[in-house]
């Protein structure tokens, strides 16, 4: 009996030249010269805790709660003497906000205990955190430390596969692929401006490629047309 031909593996997406992608950034950087998270925070520890608390919600969202909750609590050592209970009073209206709060709690109890108050600056340190995974330390490197990280969330993953900027099957090959193909000048800012251009023109449902700078570089195809055309 004949064997079954095995099914043939799909060709992975090529990224586009490198000089496109610099072309990208280059248009990017010029709409955008001073990009920065929408998350608000007073120092890194209240940073790590915003990165945190936003996962599966909005920053408008995670804004809201923690007004309140920096207002009483920014430091570890103030955060864990607010308690459980009262973190998860302030931070209620985002979702998942009963393991949050756990983590909250436990990764300001482990920096006062392990890191001597202060919040850790190394990735591998970071991810020891409660709650804190790969892209939370990413965003609090580049933010608050000035790192040349690139943090994967759903807008920079989509922006990278439509755009063959770095396509990638994970998250983890989008990040390798955006490191590889970044220039230097432009990786201290590269994670904010896929972020913004993702949630405001490269959307999910249906990018507004219309009125989007990048358009002639981008290899997503069909192009949406403008509204009424």
């Amino acid at each position: 009996m004949s064997e079954k031909p095995k099914p043939r593996k799909k060709p992975v997406p090529r990224a586009i030249p490198r000089a496109d992608a610099a072309a990208i950034f280059e248009t990017l950087s010029r709409i955008m010269p001073e990009p920065k998270t929408e998350l608000e925070y007073t120092n890194p520890f209240t940073l790590v805790v915003a990165v945190a608390l936003s996962a599966q919600a909005t920053d408008v969202g995670v804004n809201k709660a923690t007004r309140r909750l920096f207002a009483v609590a920014d430091t570890p050592q103030k955060m864990l003497a607010l308690g459980e209970d009262a973190v998860r009073e302030h931070i209620k209206t985002i979702g998942l906000f009963r393991n949050k709060a756990k983590n909250v709690v436990a990764l300001s109890r482990m920096i006062i205990e392990e890191f001597g108050g202060e919040l850790p600056q190394t990735r591998d340190e970071l991810i020891r955190l409660p709650g804190v995974g790969r892209k939370t330390a990413n965003v609090v490197l580049n933010e608050a430390f000035g790192q040349h990280t690139i943090a994967v969330d759903t807008h920079i993953f989509r922006v990278s596969n439509r755009t063959k900027l770095a396509p990638g099957k994970t998250p983890d090959e989008v990040e390798a692929g955006l490191e590889r193909i970044t220039p230097p000048e432009y990786l201290k800012g590269a994670h904010h401006w896929l972020i913004l251009h993702g949630r405001y023109v490269c959307k999910a449902r249906k990018p507004e490629c219309w009125r989007c700078a990048i358009a002639e570089l981008c290899r997503f195809k069909p192009k949406t047309p403008s509204p009424g055309s």
